[in-house]
């Protein structure tokens, strides 16, 4: 117990960008891919997913014919006050808090879904063990960006990269979260 780890696992443009600014994937069918593009192999060391309430409505109005982590533990962030459903749990539970419960449980690694939001407060709380980013060779110039400025710097470490077809699987293992204070003591030197 205390092994699995937290990991960010998404597809974003060359520019950074997650959706467009109207919240659509439809870039990422454009894209010339091989296979599932390495989600299924991922999806198998995963038993726990957590994403935030603007993820799941998207989710909802694509109109699934089932949900898409039917058979993973689902944890969704809200400030509503919303009934849990099979599988699915809606929280307002600190994420510190929510990921030290879950890292004290026997199970798989736990994914990071999205988005932005959700995202930035895992990384600001050095809470992302790894991130694993596919990058789809299209430049959106705007839209929802991977990563919402300001947090703390983090170091990473390129662990591997994989292309499916023109996407790019970049890899990389959380290497050390750095403080902002000691950042901005070093730059007033």
């Amino acid at each position: 117990m205390g092994n699995r780890k937290v990991r960010l696992f998404i597809a974003s443009s060359l520019d950074g960008y997650i959706a467009t600014k109207e919240e659509s994937l439809d870039w990422l069918e454009q894209v010339e891919g091989k296979g599932d593009n390495g989600y299924s192999q991922f999806y198998e060391t995963v038993d726990t997913v957590i994403l935030g309430k603007k993820t799941f409505d998207w989710l909802i109005s694509q109109r699934l014919s089932e949900w898409p982590y039917a058979e993973k533990q689902c944890y969704v962030y809200t400030h509503q006050q919303l009934q849990d459903m099979q599988d699915i749990h809606f929280t307002k539970e600190p994420v510190a808090s929510l990921i030290h419960t879950l890292r004290q449980q026997p199970g798989q690694d736990i994914w990071v879904v999205g988005g932005g939001e959700l995202i930035y407060s895992f990384l600001e709380q050095h809470l992302i063990d790894e991130v694993i980013v596919t990058m789809a060779p299209i430049l959106l110039g705007e839209g929802i960006p991977l990563f919402k400025p300001g947090f703390s710097p983090v170091e990473l470490t390129l662990q591997q990269t994989k292309t499916y077809g023109q996407f790019v699987e970049l890899h990389y293992i959380v290497k050390k979260y750095k403080k902002k204070s000691a950042i901005k003591c070093a730059q007033t030197k």
